[in-house]
């Protein structure tokens, strides 16, 4: 019944009528949607959230998301070897599962096994990044525990064709083309990518190569309808991991990854504005010597309504998922199908220099029953340079099928609630500078872990995450320098132990150079040690990549990077390799 009564609340709410304004944004602003789920200049956002541009994406010349988010302050990644390996994600500290990966809007999380497969995502049809740090379960839902990451595909507001191909280190070879077209009140527009590469021995017991291909597609196509816009976005990911098996034999699988939508924006009036997405998302895992599968579907509706009102930017909204999850491993699995039906609503209040930002969502999960979690923000703006900000957060994330009824699963299980806190205080001295303190904190309880003694999945842990994060820009006439420096505890109450696979320390430095119309990069990241399984302390270690763009005329480009400069030998997973010093070239060409 809270469900039903929050839905009509929203719908009386929203039908009110006063005087209203458009949310001010001046050319020149960079826009966001992650933070709030509407279009907010990144400088108005009360929680931190970091943008990674496509400018920034050509010149890492990363292979996929996972080497691009490396480099980013609170984001540890942990990677099984090379290229396609099973890759964990811990941001702020949080579980790898408690990070939520939208695919422009869509949630890409699969019902099956938690974490997104941020190793299968080419940079090549990425726009942008959204990255928000801290718990948005109340915009999002469940996963939303530690932070969002938007991943905003790539489209184009004039006809350009582009394109390229590249060869390095392990026998890699890449080829990619994007186009665009614009006509009138229509668009559309592709990208595909494709790599491949032989790879290096992900485990140090062995000297056995496993390689790994993917295929990706972006489609893109829009047509203004009225005051409305109706668009259609797939994108799809295929391709072969090999890896090696517990007893290192070489075995190797096929993946798929894929989201469409279907989405209808309209501009209602002067005030309002409706928003819909209908969405299908596929996560797809097939063993190839044996016929064990993981195979995750899910259909989701998304709408919402925001109205601008004189001080108040008003959005309610509702959502639906029709979700299927079924696998086969060692002549056992499961098939079961979930639904979630949510409503939410909140408000962003602006006056002089004070702003918040309220949202509550109320979640009715088949298996669980019903959550309530909400944000609660505040930012006040002691001088022209000076901004503070402060937040409260309620998150939770259900179970999936494979923790209920997987191997050791647990259908008993509850879900995982966290209580976040976050104070910043944010120094903008002119146009040039920019200096931001992070203190945040998370509780998580019923952490899920698996008792051995039961040898079952059970609610039996406790988390208590502890940081700061530092962080410094400054941008010149014709360079740009960035750092950050994050310090964290991350830790169970119930066993007195850190957390695994989570550096304490870390600090990233990033600096590029423009020299005329060609730009060079520096990379470098510093990563405190972590614990392991097995009680396996994993050290510390310092590594930079360097990369490089020659503009060869109008409109041939040669890029270059340089990967482990140092040939710093590390592991992020205890016993897997992670890549020694390597090069990479590619010769890009566009036209428009």
């Amino acid at each position: 019944m809270g469900l039903f009564r929050l839905t009509a609340t929203t719908a009386l709410l929203l039908s009110v009528v006063i005087h209203a304004r458009a949310t001010d944004i001046s050319p020149g602003d960079t826009i966001i949607v992650t933070a709030t789920r509407t279009e907010i200049p990144l400088d108005q956002a009360t929680v931190p959230v970091r943008v990674i541009t496509r400018e920034d994406i050509e010149l890492s010349l990363a292979t996929d998301l996972a080497e691009l988010l490396r480099f980013e302050a609170g984001i540890d990644i942990g990677r099984n070897g090379g290229p396609g390996q099973a890759t964990s994600m811990f941001m702020r500290g949080t579980e790898s599962n408690h990070t939520l990966v939208l695919v422009d809007g869509v949630r890409m999380n699969p019902g099956t096994i938690g974490g997104a497969a941020v190793q299968h995502i080419s940079p090549e049809v990425i726009e942008r990044v959204e990255i928000v740090k801290g718990a948005r379960s109340a915009l999002f839902g469940t996963d939303a525990i530690g932070g969002v990451i938007n991943i905003i595909t790539r489209r184009t507001d004039e006809t350009n064709i582009e394109g390229g191909a590249g060869t390095g280190s392990f026998n890699t070879r890449s080829a990619f083309v994007s186009a665009g077209l614009r006509r009138d009140k229509t668009r559309l527009g592709m990208t595909v990518d494709w790599q491949d590469t032989e790879g290096f021995p992900p485990r140090v017991e062995s000297d056995i190569d496993r390689g790994y291909d993917n295929l990706s597609l972006n489609l893109y196509a829009s047509r203004e309808i009225g005051n409305g816009e109706l668009s259609l976005r797939h994108w799809q990911a295929d391709g072969t991991v090999e890896y090696l098996d517990f007893f290192l034999s070489p075995v190797d699988q096929d993946y798929t990854n894929s989201t469409s939508a279907f989405a209808f924006d309209k501009q209602i009036g002067e005030r309002g504005t409706s928003k819909l997405i209908v969405s299908y998302m596929r996560d797809e895992i097939s063993q190839n010597q044996s016929d064990d599968f993981v195979e995750s579907d899910r259909v989701s509706v998304d709408w919402q309504y925001t109205h601008a009102f004189t001080e108040h930017t008003l959005t309610g909204g509702v959502f639906a998922i029709d979700e299927n999850a079924k696998t086969l491993s060692f002549g056992s699995g499961f098939d079961e199908d979930t639904r979630v039906h949510a409503a939410f609503i909140q408000d962003q209040w602006t006056r002089n220099r004070h702003r918040t930002f309220l949202a509550l969502r109320v979640t009715d999960h088949q298996a669980f029953g019903t959550e309530t979690t909400y944000n609660a923000e505040y930012a006040y703006e002691l001088a022209d340079n000076w901004t503070l900000r402060g937040g409260l957060a309620r998150a939770f994330r259900a179970p999936d099928a494979t923790d209920r009824f997987g191997f050791g699963g647990n259908p008993d299980l509850d879900p995982e609630i966290a209580h976040e806190y976050q104070f910043g205080i944010g120094y903008r001295p002119g146009d040039r500078h920019k200096l931001d303190l992070e203190l945040y904190a998370n509780d998580i309880n019923d952490l899920i872990e698996f008792d051995f003694s039961t040898f079952t999945l059970v609610n039996i842990d406790t988390a208590e995450i502890r940081g700061a994060q530092l962080g410094y820009e400054y941008r010149g006439d014709t360079f740009t320098f960035r750092t950050e420096v994050v310090k964290q505890t991350a830790d169970s109450k119930t066993t007195d132990s850190r957390l695994l696979r989570r550096a304490e320390e870390s600090m990233t430095i990033s600096y590029m150079q423009d020299i005329g119309r060609h730009r060079l990069g520096v990379s470098v990241l510093a990563s405190g040690d972590r614990e392991d399984f097995g009680g396996v302390l994993l050290p510390g270690y310092v590594i930079a990549n360097l990369t490089g763009q020659l503009q060869l005329g109008r409109a041939w480009q040669l890029n270059a990077r340089i990967e482990n400069l140092f040939d710093t030998q590390y592991q992020t997973a205890a016993n897997f390799r992670m890549q020694e010093l390597s090069a990479f070239v590619e010769l890009k060409y566009r036209w428009n």
